[in-house]
């Protein structure tokens, strides 16, 4: 399939289209571990990454294209960072919403130089026609490119430089069979354990120059729902308090003390989880309940409370999905300190409601 472009609408979109890592303005780049060796948790995946980046540069090659998933904020940008300063590439960062049309993909290919990485960001929202030209830019590095319209179009062939591409999302089920088939490394990515969250509040507390007891970065990390991103932000957060009502110093106290005024408990909980959980025991005797009546009633976004609340409700025991609807779990009652009422029959109370039926004469 060609790429349908003008001469200079093709030229402006190559100067203008996609940015380099070393233009980022994150406020947290400074925070972001630069080596594998540096990158905390995720083992499993940092053990099999040296193996391939190891056996690439032996060979003299790029690395084979490679798909990261898992929830948000568990460092797949990072990790695309760390890669291309191990392959000692450059690396252009863009995402799947950002490339609308086809000459914006065509424009970021042909910019890249040999071995490079192409980081794309929420791949699985890359359009149909999209996903069309990176196909043969993933497989034999070309790009077909039709300019012009009518009796007067050419098709020419552009060979790319053989780079690497490192496509994240959130939603690898989203994404297309025929897409998902062509990365050659697919690596899942999953949430740390407290322990782990804990030594990476320490480092991060190093590097922004504060003094931090190990209970108070078990206690942070224990509230960051697995996530990185949340134990860097909540870090920030308790670092002010500990400077206004403390002594500028981390501890289990002033940690307990900033993060419940936060109105965040032990699990991690904020008041939203805590208000979805007591609107469906309150109002609908535990569920089931319709995610668009929940979302109704709590006053959020039904989408927002499907991907920012319930997997991480659903993966400490405290939230069902049935085919009705959502329910609450008897851990989530205990969590809030109220009385259990099952919402469900449970299995044996099913089986015997059907032993009750008296037979047909």
């Amino acid at each position: 399939m060609g790429i349908e472009t003008n001469e200079f609408d093709f030229e402006n979109r190559i100067m203008n289209t996609g940015y380099n890592a070393t233009e980022d303005s994150d406020a947290d780049a400074s925070l972001r571990p630069k080596r594998l060796d540096e990158y905390i948790g995720q083992e499993k995946v940092k053990e099999n990454l040296k193996i391939y980046i190891e056996a690439a540069k032996l060979r003299n090659d790029p690395l084979d294209h490679v798909l990261l998933y898992g929830p948000p904020g568990l460092g797949k940008t990072t990790l695309s960072n760390i890669i291309a300063s191990e392959m000692g590439v450059n690396i252009r960062i863009t995402s799947g919403p950002a490339i609308e049309k086809q000459g914006d993909l065509a424009a970021i290919l042909t910019n890249l130089n040999e071995g490079d990485v192409l980081f794309i960001d929420e791949i699985h929202r890359l359009s149909r026609s999209i996903e069309e030209i990176l196909y043969p830019a993933m497989e034999d590095y070309a790009l077909d490119i039709i300019i012009g319209k009518g009796p007067a179009a050419r098709s020419i062939r552009i060979d790319l430089p053989r780079f690497t591409l490192i496509g994240a999302t959130t939603r690898a089920g989203q994404m297309t069979t025929p897409l998902r088939d062509r990365f050659g490394v697919i690596l899942k990515l999953e949430l740390y354990t407290p322990e782990e969250l804990a030594s990476i509040v320490r480092r991060n507390a190093g590097i922004l120059e504060m003094q931090i007891t190990d209970d108070g970065a078990i206690e942070i990390a224990s509230r960051s729902r697995g996530t990185p991103r949340i134990a860097n932000r909540l870090l920030k957060r308790v670092r002010d308090f500990a400077q206004v009502k403390g002594d500028g110093a981390i501890n289990s106290d002033i940690a307990n003390y900033a993060l419940n005024r936060l109105e965040i408990d032990a699990l991690g909980l904020d008041n939203v989880d805590r208000r979805m959980l007591e609107t469906i025991i309150k109002f609908y005797d535990g569920g089931p309940v319709g995610l668009e009546t929940l979302a109704a009633t709590v006053g959020e976004e039904a989408v927002t409370l499907e991907d920012m609340y319930e997997p991480y409700l659903m993966q400490i025991g405290f939230l069902n999905r049935t085919p009705r609807g959502r329910c609450v779990t008897r851990m989530a009652y205990e969590h809030l300190g109220l009385p259990y009422r099952a919402s469900i029959p449970s299995q044996e109370e099913q089986l015997k409601l059907f032993d009750d039926i008296p037979p047909k004469s």
